[in-house]
């Protein structure tokens, strides 16, 4: 590539990722409207985008595999973090491609009965472009670590991947913060 493309490339540096993780969609971009099947406390739940999006900004958050170190640690990190996300209006939904009885599990242990979790099937992690591929490009059947800020006016305001946990409740809940102030215009 010449230096000017480079060049360019640099200034759009901010909207690309590292050549590990997928496109995902864009800030701005309009959430796809979803129904799917999960777990809340045990329990199973069922949710639907649009429906929770009439209460508050939705963080929808992908990860791997339940019961996995960073996937667990992360669910700990979102129930610890589970009041101050109500507390700025805003819902969590976990989203990974277990079945529904891992789910169940995971919903007490991992998240600590604080927020639900719901399956991501084939049609939504297409949809929001979360499937998790190999270095050679073939699919894993799991989702990348992505979590999205949904707002209510369905759009999102913020899209973060990275396998590393430890970001993902900071951002998502600036973001979800932010939007309750004010400083997102719709």
């Amino acid at each position: 590539m010449n230096r000017k493309i480079l060049a360019a490339l640099a200034v759009l540096g901010a909207a690309l990722l590292p050549a590990t993780s997928q496109a995902e969609l864009a800030n701005g971009a309009k959430a796809p409207m979803f129904a799917t099947q999960g777990a809340l406390a045990g329990k199973a739940f069922a949710f639907n985008l649009r429906a929770a999006l009439r209460k508050g900004p939705v963080v929808l958050y992908f990860y791997p595999k339940a019961f996995t170190q960073g996937c667990t640690l992360e669910a700990n990190a979102f129930a610890e973090a589970s009041d101050q996300f109500k507390a700025a209006g805003a819902s969590v939904l976990g989203m990974s491609a277990d079945d529904l009885p891992t789910l169940q599990r995971f919903s007490t242990e991992a998240c600590r009965s604080r927020f639900p979790v719901a399956i991501a099937t084939p049609a939504i992690i297409k949809g929001y472009d979360v499937s998790l591929k190999k270095p050679d490009g073939t699919a894993t059947g799991l989702t990348s670590r992505t979590s999205y800020v949904i707002g209510q006016d369905g759009k999102i305001h913020m899209v973060y991947t990275n396998m590393d946990y430890k970001e993902h409740v900071a951002r998502t809940l600036a973001t979800v913060k932010a939007i309750k102030g004010g400083h997102h215009h719709h």
